[in-house]
């Protein structure tokens, strides 16, 4: 093998109170993919700020580029080293063009007022032609599918010449078919040479990709293995630090299924027609399908975020007419979106303040002040049962893990007792470990009366959890299938058929 691209020796990162990394290591070749793996709270994010040059390690750490020790002076001084990172919300400016986001980076660099234009579109579209991509370099990205704005990530990425790649979580808002593109990009990157660090959660992708392990548990390096080499199992207990199986939910549905809410012949142009179905109090009904099926747009109407068009939405046997999320809260139904960052959290505020927002009069008096002491024990609670990590009610939502931060939406909509409890995509960037504790608490709270809506496009998941399951396919509703002997093919037929 090749002279490494890259080595972290004795890499530590302190933050008032928390040590997130503790003496790590790791090491990338040219033309890898070397896999960090590790539950929520590991400190891979930590360590990808180091590399990207957004935060400095604790003194004693090395970084060693090319055979040289290097200290990393800012983002733009990672770029010129040859390191690139592409986040899960992608970084780009949705109001400049697929060109300009590509060359955006040497403008900065460069500090250039004025852009040469026909360099930046020649540079596009030879970065998108190595990609295989019929995206015009002139299109807003705004106006981009979640795919085809990676596609402009990773073309900013070549045509910054980049040497190694990291990849955050790349395929979490991707379909099957734009994941197997995403797999072909990559192989075509490891034939240039290029390093790729895959940050991810998914099992069958990080075996399908990668090439190395490292494994990251509480902020300290636990083991590299190489991939072939090591079972699914075993890199689990090195993640999670005990054994773990996957735990299904399946039959444990108590009490009488009456059901809570139904759905008749909801539309909405461009999105869902046509959509009938009920959730029941003590079940579980999971709904799947590709992704532009429908699933969260219906969803959405459901709760007053998208009113539809036509329909209606049935309330123990009472219509009602809802067309705000506030109305649909007074009506008992709750809704966890899919993107905690954009819609289900307001970053810049506590912990404590993301939780009980919903429910913030609870904790008023007649004059309207809040009860500090009863809002922090709220809140503790929470925290604890659903293992936040770290678990100090007054740090910033923003400061948390991907992981951490889902935990905070599903204790925010969970503490409202609601009676219709949607959740959409509820593991989704969640490590193996807190994926089975979310799960529980979906079927005890079914188990409580509460009738669940898990929308979701892990079919693994679906097939775990799900009482039933209802398929959708192009805005309507292929089928409702009883969850006994189900498999995933049975599915996947409904999806695309």
């Amino acid at each position: 093998m090749s002279e490494k691209f890259l080595e972290l020796l004795n890499i530590s990162k302190t933050f008032p109170g928390v040590k997130a990394l503790d003496h790590v290591k790791f090491d990338i070749y040219p033309g890898e993919v070397h896999a960090l793996v590790g539950e929520n709270g590991a400190g891979k994010s930590t360590l990808i700020k180091i590399l990207s040059g957004v935060q400095p390690p604790d003194e004693g750490g090395r970084i060693i580029i090319e055979g040289k020790e290097v200290h990393l002076k800012g983002p733009m001084d990672a770029i010129k080293r040859g390191i690139s990172v592409i986040y899960q919300d992608f970084s780009l400016f949705s109001n400049l063009t697929v060109a300009e986001n590509i060359g955006i980076n040497e403008m900065i660099e460069k500090n250039q007022r004025i852009l040469p234009w026909k360099e930046v579109n020649r540079k596009a579209k030879e970065a998108l032609a190595f990609l295989k991509t019929d995206i015009n370099p002139q299109d807003m990205v705004g106006h981009l599918s979640v795919a085809k704005q990676q596609m402009v990530a990773i073309a900013a990425s070549v045509a910054q010449k980049a040497k190694m790649i990291i990849m955050d979580e790349p395929t979490s808002a991707l379909s099957r078919s734009e994941v197997e593109r995403l797999y072909e990009i990559i192989e075509d990157l490891k034939k240039q040479n290029i390093a790729i660090m895959f940050v991810g959660h998914k099992m069958d992708e990080l075996y399908h990709v990668s090439d190395r392990f490292t494994v990251f548990r509480d902020g300290q390096y636990v083991n590299t293995v190489d991939a072939k080499q090591t079972a699914e199992s075993e890199l689990i207990s090195m993640m999670v630090g005990r054994k773990i199986e996957v735990q299904s939910y399946l039959g444990e549905a108590k009490g009488e299924k009456k059901a809570v809410l139904r759905v008749e012949n909801l539309c909405k142009s461009g999105n869902f027609k046509d959509v009938t179905f009920e959730a029941r109090a003590g079940e579980i009904l999971g709904v799947t399908g590709l992704v532009g099926a429908g699933r969260s747009e219906t969803m959405q109407a459901i709760f007053g975020i998208n009113t539809a068009d036509s329909g209606k939405i049935i309330l123990d046997g009472q219509e009602v007419h809802i067309h705000s999320p506030k109305e649909a809260l007074d009506h008992g139904i709750a809704y966890i979106p899919e993107s905690r960052q954009t819609q289900g959290l307001i970053l810049k505020k506590t912990i404590r303040d993301n939780i009980l927002l919903p429910q913030l009069s609870k904790y008023a008096n007649a004059f309207g002040i809040l009860n500090n002491a009863k809002m922090r024990d709220a809140a503790n609670q929470w925290i604890e049962m659903l293992d936040v990590r770290p678990g100090d009610p007054n740090n910033l939502a923003m400061q948390l893990s991907g992981g951490n931060q889902q935990k905070v939406v599903l204790a925010k909509w969970i503490s409202t007792n609601a009676r219709v409890l949607i959740v959409d995509e509820p593991t989704n960037g969640v490590d193996i470990g807190a994926k089975d504790e979310i799960h529980k608490i979906l079927r005890d709270i079914a188990n409580q009366g509460t009738a669940v809506i898990m929308v979701s496009s892990e079919l693994v998941e679906v097939l775990a959890c799900s009482d039933r399951v209802m398929v959708m396919r192009r805005g309507r509703v292929a089928g409702i299938l009883d969850n006994k002997d189900l498999t995933q093919e049975q599915i996947m037929n409904q999806s695309v058929s």
